[in-house]
């Protein structure tokens, strides 16, 4: 069993995992003892799967399931946020190369895998219940903590019934892997190429998903222009009867992602204390807005977010 005080923890992220740097052994410990299956057994299980079909992401080392840790391959603290961040230009290049690994994310047919307990792992749908239920985290969390208690349940059942509408309104099949969590921060460059983590959340669903959350990151500001180049690098990939149904789906997608990670936020101050995620709403209210206006099916939305909070949706 390993001794933590012999190892260095190492800046965690806004899940119940904490992260620690095992230089003996070139590895980084996960260690989770809330939400344990998913952050353990799973994570392994689709990293299993990307490895299989050829995308960098950490190999199992050690696993000690029943002190609640495992351990994986160290690729180092290069995240491509941090590249981006520091180049003034061709980002637009770095994002290509971007869209290379997702699209072999995308091309995954493996839906199954045998965990390291031998059990059988099936990756499941992403289906509108899901989506809705994280769209909600908006209205739980976020909603009540601006809005007084007269105007807080009719927002609700407005909010709700839209989202829901909003839903039906999605033209791609679930029928592509969606990491969930696809933007530059769970990207590392390693050994000039990209591995990717943080994965234990991927589910089968929408093929825009991922390209929403990482052409409108709330962690990495970019121009307007530099989304639309990142989308249409995208597009031309695509077939034409193709193109309009996508940019749909990836416009609603993008607005309620960012709504639910604004509830997400909210949470982690309010719930665990973790109150540097805050600075970071404005610029998902700034991407909604911008989102918003593209896009004739979001008309009632609109109405319902700009009477209620006026200061971000204009």
């Amino acid at each position: 069993m390993l001794n933590f005080k012999e190892l260095k923890e190492i800046k965690g992220d806004a899940s119940f995992r904490k992260f620690y740097r095992n230089k003996k052994n070139n590895s980084i410990v996960v260690f989770s003892k809330k939400e344990k299956v998913k952050n353990l057994l799973n994570y392994d299980a689709i990293n299993k799967i990307l490895i299989k079909n050829k995308i960098l992401a950490p190999r199992l080392i050690n696993q000690n399931y029943r002190n609640n840790y495992i351990e994986v391959e160290d690729f180092g603290d290069n995240t491509l946020n941090k590249v981006l961040e520091h180049k003034k230009k061709n980002k637009e290049l770095i994002f290509n190369k971007i869209i290379n690994i997702l699209k072999r994310v995308q091309s995954i047919k493996d839906k199954d895998v045998l965990n390291f307990k031998n059990q059988k792992y099936k990756v499941m749908e992403y289906n509108n219940e899901i989506l809705l239920k994280e769209a909600n985290l908006f209205s739980k969390w976020y909603a009540p903590r601006k809005l007084n208690k007269f105007k807080i349940r009719n927002f609700k059942i407005k909010y709700k019934k839209e989202v829901k509408k909003l839903l039906l309104k999605l033209n791609l099949k679930n029928n592509t892997f969606v990491h969930r969590d696809f933007h530059v921060s769970n990207l590392l460059y390693f050994k000039n190429n990209i591995a990717l983590i943080d994965s234990q959340d991927s589910l089968i669903g929408n093929k825009s998903y991922d390209l929403a959350s990482l052409v409108d990151d709330v962690r990495l500001k970019t121009s307007n222009k530099l989304k639309n180049k990142i989308l249409n690098h995208y597009l031309k990939r695509l077939e034409k009867k193709e193109i309009d149904k996508f940019v749909n789906d990836f416009e609603i997608l993008s607005v309620l992602r960012n709504l639910k990670i604004i509830g997400i936020f909210m949470r982690l101050a309010i719930r665990d204390n973790k109150k540097k995620y805050l600075k970071m709403i404005p610029y998902a209210w700034e991407m909604i807005n911008y989102r918003i206006k593209k896009n004739k099916e979001f008309k009632n939305l609109q109405l319902i977010l700009k009477s209620n909070f006026p200061k971000y949706i204009k």
